[in-house]
């Protein structure tokens, strides 16, 4: 990877980490549901005018942004206030990996290598670790929105997959268009119509200032330049770099909130993401072991 690409990755990295820290900062007063609402509004609105519509079904777009807005980032976002530490949030989300491949096994049955299942293994036993070890950073609620939220990553995908797009950026923008009002209604249907007025009269600029990190560095400008090296590179070089995002994310908890994670949980987090790494891991392509050297005459 070029030493320019190199250092625009690990910036987004860098973004996409103390952006869980960003999202805490701005669901203190605001519902977690409509601070993520606003958030897709504020991305959407400029974007929209500058970027052509992905050639794909309506459906694609719209079930993408009810999974993508609702179920990964609101549900995210929603363990925080249920008690996930703005750290503890990014790592466990990175368990999608896990159930990702769960679904190709049991739902499409595809074969995975010795890699992938010491992978799982690893990642799952540091699960329980992080589950049993927990400081007050882990919360059952907070386990089981972020969980959610995990899964639907996994569904997000495969909306995608099927959509068979090749605009990933302008269908990710798009496709955006269908959160916000799905998640006004969700937190309606629980708080009521005064949950928006409680918004307004609270919102103040630190949740401007939250809300618009995540809306522009994090999403248009990360899921741009995110976009841009997976066509440039191959995934093997790549994937590897997300799993800078929870090193970031528990980084800047720490600073921000003086999140503080016990011995048990640093080499559980450590076991997680190796456990991670081996599974999002690309197989190195397998060389013939028949092959002739070409000479020339």
């Amino acid at each position: 990877m070029m030493r320019n690409d190199l250092f625009l990755a690990v910036l987004v990295m860098a973004i996409w980490g103390f952006n869980f820290s960003m999202i805490k900062m701005g669901i203190t007063e605001v519902h977690p549901l409509l601070a993520t609402a606003a958030r897709f509004s504020f991305a959407v609105l400029p974007a929209l005018f500058f970027i052509r519509r992905p050639n794909v079904a309506w459906r694609y777009l719209i079930s993408y942004g009810i999974v993508f807005g609702v179920g990964i980032w609101g549900m995210a976002s929603w363990s925080i206030t249920a008690g996930l530490s703005s750290g503890m949030s990014s790592v466990l989300l990175s368990s999608n990996a896990l159930i990702s491949m769960a679904v190709g096994v049991f739902i499409h049955k595809e074969m995975i290598s010795k890699r992938k299942v010491t992978g799982a293994i690893t990642a799952l036993v540091a699960l329980l670790i992080l589950a049993y070890a927990t400081n007050g950073n882990i919360t059952p609620q907070g386990l089981a929105l972020i969980m959610i939220a995990a899964t639907c990553w996994t569904i997000m995908g495969m909306i995608v997959k099927a959509s068979k797009t090749t605009q990933a950026f302008a269908f990710n923008v798009w496709g955006m268009l269908f959160a916000p009002v799905p998640l006004v209604l969700f937190a309606v249907s629980m708080h009521g119509p005064s949950i928006v007025t409680h918004a307004f009269d609270v919102w103040d600029t630190s949740t401007t200032i939250a809300v618009g990190f995540q809306a522009y560095p994090t999403t248009l400008f990360g899921y741009w330049v995110w976009n841009r090296l997976l066509i440039l590179y191959p995934l093997s070089m790549t994937a590897p770099l997300t799993l800078l995002v929870p090193v970031f994310a528990l980084i800047s908890g720490y600073f921000m909130y003086d999140e503080v994670l016990s011995v048990a949980q640093i080499i559980a987090c450590t076991l997680f993401l190796i456990g991670i790494g081996l599974i999002v891991k690309p197989p190195q392509p397998q060389r013939s072991v028949n092959a002739k050297p070409v000479t020339q005459s």
